[in-house]
């Protein structure tokens, strides 16, 4: 079992003291704004939330619409939903048998990890988009490398972009983005 709880305080902070004036800012991932961002990283916690619990329906049956609107009041109610997240997925029963996320059937244990380096490498989209700056926990770090080493550094078409080459020396969370597609130098 990997433990969220980090990873999801961090990005709830970064989530509930998002600027108004940040909104229409661009992100890492050129089809999201700052707001695209927040609204999927709103939806995703709910989403990966209801795969830990089995509790497959609305939340899981689809992929996220990158382009959501923000929830009312979700400045509050995005890092409620980080934290039901990171509590969720402490039950041991999360991590076993099937569960689904974004119309996928997936196993428990590759959905934890995939709700993981979700939450971390958007925390990090919106760190850097935000002038800010997102680092994660050695064991949060060794899961998100783990786990991403699983993909084709080509891309995976819907997931990452071709993996941009970073130093092994470097910074794990640079390593992290780097897998993702995304350029650890990436700056608003």
């Amino acid at each position: 079992m990997i433990d969220l709880t980090s990873a999801c305080e961090r990005t709830a902070g970064l989530v509930a003291s998002v600027p108004d004036d940040a909104l229409g800012g661009a992100t890492p991932n050129e089809s999201m704004t700052v707001r695209d961002l927040v609204a999927h990283i709103g939806g995703l916690s709910a989403a990966f939330t209801a795969a830990a619990r089995k509790d497959l329906g609305e939340w899981t049956d689809t992929p996220p619409d990158e382009h959501a609107p923000l929830d009312d009041g979700w400045r509050s109610l995005y890092p409620q939903r980080l934290t039901a997240l990171a509590q969720a997925w402490r039950d041991a029963d999360a991590w076993t048998g099937m569960t689904r996320a974004g119309g996928v059937d997936l196993p428990g244990q590759v959905a934890g990890a995939v709700a993981l380096a979700e939450v971390v490498i958007h925390g990090w989209d919106l760190a850097v988009a935000t002038g800010r700056h997102y680092d994660c926990d050695e064991p949060t770090a060794h899961a998100c490398l783990e786990h991403l080493a699983q993909f084709d550094p080509a891309g995976t078409e819907g997931l990452f972009g071709p993996a941009v080459p970073v130093d092994g020396a470097a910074p794990a969370i640079e390593r992290i983005v780097g897998l993702s597609g995304r350029d650890p130098h990436w700056r608003a």
